[in-house]
């Protein structure tokens, strides 16, 4: 029987509960600290990307996690670029109202549960287009995670007129 009454809810809490889950196995068993820093990176995550691959990063992503990476969104001010110190000190300040938790335990954290998940067509376009610290500290967040198997065309970012 469902939970909710409905599948697609449903499978986006079990989900949603599997991503957290590993992000707790990494910085504890603080649920509320987990979902606090999987919002807080894919932020920031989100507001480096340009709007076009911020949107098809979107894509894979469940439901209820793909509505928070929305929230507050200003596709306008797309994209800021800085590097890893700035993006980790971004990170910092926007957990400074949780939990204690080493910045960069959080940003890894959530780039190796992104890497188990997502594509690796699509984690590939993404680190591609983030400044080469933050691209090299993603590549070795990932030691260790089994990648998603890729799913072709549909896992690959195409840029339209290119």
């Amino acid at each position: 029987m469902s939970a909710t009454g409905l599948d697609v809810f449903d499978k986006t809490l079990q989900t949603t509960n599997i991503w957290l889950n590993e992000i707790k196995e990494r910085l504890g068993p603080d649920e509320q600290l987990a979902w606090k820093v999987l919002t807080v990176v894919l932020h920031r995550l989100r507001n480096r990307l340009p709007v076009d691959l911020a949107a098809h990063l979107s894509a894979p992503l469940p439901l209820l996690i793909r509505g928070v990476y929305y929230d507050q969104y200003e596709p306008s001010k797309q994209p800021s670029r800085h590097d890893l110190e700035e993006f980790v000190g971004e990170v910092r300040r926007w957990l400074s109202d949780a939990r204690p938790v080493d910045a960069r335990d959080a940003v890894r954290a959530v780039f190796a549960v992104l890497s188990s998940h997502i594509p690796r067509g699509q984690i590939d376009t993404v680190q591609k287009a983030l400044p080469k610290d933050i691209r090299d500290f993603w590549i070795a967040a990932e030691e260790g995670v089994v990648p998603p198997p890729d799913q072709g065309e549909a896992g690959r970012y195409v840029r339209s007129g290119a």
